[in-house]
């Protein structure tokens, strides 16, 4: 894959020239299986941008049913969705898409419970891919929180989502 496909941003670019891959750490605190953790970054790493993006979107959709009630039929979600879309298609640029991801982040914002907040920022952050690949496991990592949220922190619970993360992979390679 050439480096323009695996990463859009310049900064990204470089970084993948210039280092070799290490494992990140989740930037927020979450009960997690690690080794799984560790397995979707590596498979992430074969994507390019463009898939990266489509995975992101496909982890954090389901958790949009966890919104506050008062949020669920937000305009803000079809505004991420669309300019996600269209950002992939190239039709817009990574500035237009960073606009509308501090649109769409404020729907964390305006939360009341905590699964909404992790829900709502697990979509923020994959919007958001659309501008930099960073923002992919901060979007998996979030979606681990609203399991953490949802279930008084299970790690089966965290394990089985990594596992759906894991499979969302794998349909995107084939």
């Amino acid at each position: 894959m050439n480096i323009e496909d695996y990463a859009w941003n310049k900064h990204e670019q470089k970084i993948k020239e210039q280092t070799e891959f290490t494992h990140s750490k989740p930037k927020i605190k979450i009960l997690d299986n690690h080794v799984l953790r560790n397995k979707i970054e590596e498979e992430l790493e074969k994507l390019p941008q463009k898939l990266l993006a489509q995975w992101a979107l496909k982890v954090a959709a389901p958790y949009l049913e966890c919104l506050d009630n008062h949020l669920k039929d937000d305009p803000r979600i079809n505004l991420g969705i669309e300019t996600l879309e269209n950002r992939l298609k190239g039709k817009i640029r990574a500035y237009d898409l960073r606009k509308v991801g501090f649109t769409v982040n404020e729907l964390a914002k305006e939360s009341k419970t905590d699964v909404s907040k992790y829900s709502a920022r697990s979509f923020a952050q994959a919007v958001a891919t659309g501008h930099m690949r960073g923002h992919a496991m901060v979007s998996s990592d979030c979606a681990i929180k609203a399991v953490n949220t949802l279930t008084n922190n299970s790690i089966e619970a965290s394990t089985k989502e990594r596992k759906r993360q894991l499979k969302l992979i794998d349909a995107l390679l084939k």
